[in-house]
């Protein structure tokens, strides 16, 4: 079998139509995998229709993962999966016709990587169209990936990613952030270190974005702080330890210009969930500077967030 879609379930609104953009592939070699992570909203009723169809299966967990252990439910997907490649999209995601189809020739492309990504489109509650990743090179380095990420020229997210399965559950299945914060980005990098990624040119794949996310839900907002430090520091070392060897002059200027995308990214991210955390508490801010101490944050970002926490507090 060629490709495993999974779909680590909990919210029911959308799920009918994630299901039926799996089936309506143009490229029929699949299986789908749905995890319930043990929903109150009965799931089994969405997906008891379509389990006529033997290359779809449906999994109850006994326990809840819940949001801050969601990457467990991924995993639990992984561990199910029959297929050669492995997509893990969310209950609200859909995959675009020709997906598995654009995958395909990706990999008889390039037949060596681990990773490959499909172009997306950005939706809302209503399915439409809201915004559009930009275009990618059709092969790009573990840099190029990481560094246009930082500079804001690449948004991405879980289900954009296929990855190869024997590779993903080799590495231990998809990397574990408290929140999932942080967790596609890393798998990923891990997955592009030694041959690069793969991005199909065309639009493959919609996300989409809604307040129910967790990305946009202002709970957690302290965990999301420390997560968002364990990212960076993660990537951290992992940049340091990476070597160009005899890669392209563009990894040369990559390596060398990291930082200020890389500090830049990850302070705005930290400055958003700092300013919501200390709505609660403004006294937090003397915590996060002594938490965030070794990022060598000015002093101005810190009494930005301060004022900013109480535009959350009274206005929000």
């Amino acid at each position: 079998m060629k490709f495993s879609i999974t779909i680590p379930a909990y919210k029911s609104q959308f799920l009918n139509e994630a299901i039926r953009s799996v089936i309506a592939q143009t490229f029929g070699d699949w299986e789908l995998i749905i995890v319930d992570d043990c929903s109150p909203e009965h799931l089994r009723a969405i997906a008891e229709p379509y389990l006529y169809d033997s290359r779809i299966h449906y999994y109850r967990n006994e326990k809840n993962c819940g949001a801050v252990n969601v990457v467990d439910n991924w995993n639990t997907c992984l561990s199910y999966t029959a297929g050669d490649y492995v997509i893990c999209m969310g209950d609200d995601d859909l995959l675009l016709p020709c997906c598995l189809e654009e995958y395909k020739k990706l990999i008889d492309k390039y037949p060596s990587l681990n990773v490959y990504h499909a172009r997306t489109q950005i939706i809302d509650d209503k399915g439409s169209i809201i915004n559009l990743q930009g275009p990618r090179p059709e092969w790009e380095s573990v840099l190029s990936l990481i560094w246009n990420r930082w500079d804001n020229r690449h948004r991405q997210f879980l289900g954009d990613f296929c990855y190869r399965t024997d590779y993903l559950k080799a590495a231990g299945g998809y990397y574990k952030q408290p929140l999932a914060w942080g967790s596609d980005d890393i798998t990923a990098a891990l997955a592009a270190k030694g041959n690069g990624i793969a991005n199909s040119q065309c639009f493959c794949f919609q996300y989409r974005e809604n307040a129910m996310t967790i990305s946009k839900s202002s709970r957690n907002a302290h965990l999301k702080v420390e997560a968002t430090l364990a990212h960076y520091c993660w990537f951290t070392n992992f940049i340091k330890e990476l070597s160009i060897g005899d890669s392209t002059s563009n990894d040369q200027f990559y390596k060398q210009t990291i930082e200020t995308p890389r500090r830049k990214f990850f302070i705005s991210i930290i400055g958003i969930y700092c300013s919501e955390s200390m709505r609660a508490n403004p006294m937090k801010l003397f915590r996060y500077r002594k938490l965030l101490k070794n990022m060598q944050i000015p002093t101005v970002h810190f009494v930005k967030w301060y004022l900013e926490s109480f535009y959350y507090l009274f206005v929000k």
